[in-house]
Formats: structure tokens, sequence, C-alpha cells
């Protein structure tokens, strides 16, 4: 005998992504995250492939993975995907210690965060 199944937490025209502990402050990951909420996933794709910031990357490998969840998993059309949320939060923090004059030291605190993207199907227009 086994545990009933969890119900999904997604509706039925979406699908999600997580990345875990991404070595970035969740300030400057929420930036990257503000900049693709709302649009096409496809459009998303090239933004972020052309964006300056260095945690573009690994928000790039979410997306991917969320629209591939979505094709894959739940057999969504990928052309009416867009970014439907995109959630930061904090995850732990390392905190390292950097000497100083006259025998001090001082703290530094490198910050981790978590990313979240989700995925939704437009609905067809009549």
């Amino acid at each position: 005998m086994s545990k009933a199944a969890t119900p999904r937490r997604l509706a039925d025209n979406e699908a999600s992504a997580h990345s875990w502990a991404i070595r970035i402050s969740p300030q400057k990951l929420n930036l990257v995250a503000q900049f693709i909420r709302g649009k096409r996933a496809g459009l998303a794709l090239a933004d972020l492939s052309f964006s300056k910031r260095r945690i573009a990357e690994d928000v790039k490998k979410v997306l991917q993975s969320a629209i591939a969840n979505a094709e894959n998993n739940h057999q969504l059309d990928v052309d009416r995907l867009y970014v439907a949320e995109a959630t930061v939060g904090r995850s732990f923090a390392m905190k390292r210690f950097h000497a100083r004059g006259r025998g001090r030291s001082a703290q530094i605190t490198k910050s981790f965060s978590n990313l979240t993207i989700i995925v939704r199907e437009r609905e067809e227009k009549e």
C-alpha cells in the first residue's frame, strides 16, 4: 500500500522549472528575472542570450528547462508559451572573513539565491 498521489500544484496549461543555490545575491538575480516576466518564451530566450549580465546564462538554462518540461511532460504548444512567473528567493549565505589592518577582521557574506520560472500557454483567440 502506498501514499495517495499529491495533486498537481500548477494548472493544466502551466509548467515550471527550479534552480536552487545559484551563486548570486537575490537582488541582482531579480533584475534579470524582472527583465523576462510576461514575455513570450522565445523572445525571453533571445533577450537572455544577448544580455551582458553574468547570471543571464543560468536564468536562460532554467527557462529552457521550463520550456522542455512544458513540451515533453505536459504536451503544451511551445509557440504559445510565455513567462507567467519568475520568482526569486533567498537561499543560504556563506560567511567568510577578510583580514583587515591592526589585527582585525571583516565579515564577507556570499549569498545564494533560488529561482523558479513558470511558463503558461496562452489561450487561443477566437
